[in-house]
């Protein structure tokens, strides 16, 4: 059981007998307490299982608001999902820094976790109490108001910045700092995501791009469209990792730029992979480096081992000294190739992961299996390929017809 104290208030009792002083009706007589007027009005007090009593205190004017605590706490007791509501006053920005330690050691998957929580949750909820998130859903509701109508970022992002906070409290569920995840409450919906289905470039668009980039760079169009890569793993390119014999490309490399420093790192999700490399493909890489040698490269690196640096053999530097930097490349490079090509420029649709996708659908059409695209393109399941992919797959109703009619042969 639970209790409420009036700490302003007290029995009034008989100066002689000691005795509690009642009216006509037989009920204590009130009077003030030395207390009155000073500080919180009403306590709610409370036996643990163990025997320790524990207490949180209310203001003038919220007695209602202590019953509804009081009776919380009596049904936690009862279900045995007490939570002290003392852990969850620390606040959700101490606590989420403490989160996030326990999250990827990557640094590049650090940083950007930072910065969700510090563009998209600090601002409205940092300096609340857990126990204020959790209490019902009001901090949430409002917080959602507040992305689309205050910080106006776009939908999808939203989706990963709910994802992420309600891990969080997820964690501090676990933790036994509040007793619940108030972005699991019945009454509240997720962002929902809007899924854009991927439309590959036209052959004519790869060409038009490809006559216009400089010729010193035109190979990242045979080695994204032809390999697959992703752009960091094209600007990290190695001739000395293909295998000539087998003829595939091990990619296990990527460039990155993190807290303003270049690195070389493993590929994303710590992924190195075999990819097939075509005779065509390998032909333009060749090209390429008849006409512009390779240069011997050393970076930072960027995995959390025993190893400091790692030098690689780059065909595409920067300047004949270094690594590209992604967004230097597609400012100073890419993106005014459009323009030069008279083609416009769509932002989302024509970054250098178009080339990615324009693979992925000619292997598609060529009858890669899901499985095998997969592990090509390096995905970290084929559940994610497929949902990605799906659409751009080879239509199945002539041979679905087909085995149809093996069984039921149509009339000669």
């Amino acid at each position: 059981m639970a209790y409420i104290d009036d700490r302003w208030w007290q029995e009034k009792k008989d100066p002689v007998t000691k005795e509690v002083v009642r009216d006509a009706k037989g009920r204590p007589v009130m009077e003030k307490s030395s207390r009155y007027g000073k500080g919180d009005r009403y306590r709610v007090r409370w036996k643990l299982p163990g025997g320790k009593e524990d207490n949180k205190s209310f203001p003038d004017k919220q007695h209602k608001e202590a019953k509804a605590f009081k009776t919380q706490i009596e049904n936690s007791l009862r279900t045995k999902s007490y939570v002290s509501p003392k852990a969850g006053d620390m606040k959700v920005r101490e606590y989420a820094e403490s989160y996030k330690n326990g999250r990827s050691p990557d640094e590049r998957s650090r940083a950007s976790l930072d910065s969700l929580f510090a563009c998209q949750v600090y601002p409205f909820m940092g300096d609340m109490s857990l126990n204020e998130v959790a209490l019902d859903g009001t901090v949430i509701r409002n917080w959602l108001a507040w992305m689309n109508n205050v910080s106006g970022i776009a939908v999808n992002y939203q989706y990963q910045v709910w994802i992420n906070l309600s891990a969080m409290l997820d964690a501090a569920v676990v933790d036994e700092k509040i007793h619940r995840n108030p972005c699991k409450l019945g009454t509240i919906s997720a962002p929902k995501p809007v899924q854009k289905l991927i439309t590959p470039w036209t052959d004519e668009k790869l060409q038009g791009i490809h006559d216009s980039l400089p010729p010193e760079h035109q190979v990242v169009v045979p080695i994204g469209g032809g390999l697959g890569l992703r752009q960091g793993e094209i600007l990290a390119f190695n001739r000395e990792d293909i295998n000539r014999k087998d003829m595939t490309y091990h990619c296990r490399l990527q460039v990155t730029y993190i807290n303003g420093k270049l690195k070389f790192k493993l590929p994303k999700g710590h992924k190195t992979r075999i990819v097939p490399i075509s005779g065509g493909t390998l032909h333009h890489i060749d090209y390429h480096c008849e006409l512009y040698p390779s240069v011997e490269v050393t970076l930072p690196w960027g995995e959390n081992d025993s190893k400091e640096t790692h030098t690689a053999n780059l065909i595409l530097p920067y300047r004949g000294v270094t690594a590209w930097r992604g967004s230097m490349f597609l400012n100073q490079i890419w993106k005014p190739t459009f323009s030069i090509a008279g083609i416009p420029y769509i932002k989302g649709d024509d970054g250098m992961h178009a080339l990615r996708h324009l693979y992925a659908s000619h292997m598609l059409a060529s009858n890669v299996s899901i499985k095998e695209l997969s592990v090509f393109l390096g995905h970290s399941s084929e559940a994610f390929t497929l949902k990605t992919y799906a659409h751009l797959m080879p239509s199945s109703y002539g041979r679905a017809r087909l085995a149809a009619d093996t069984l039921f042969a149509p009339p000669a």
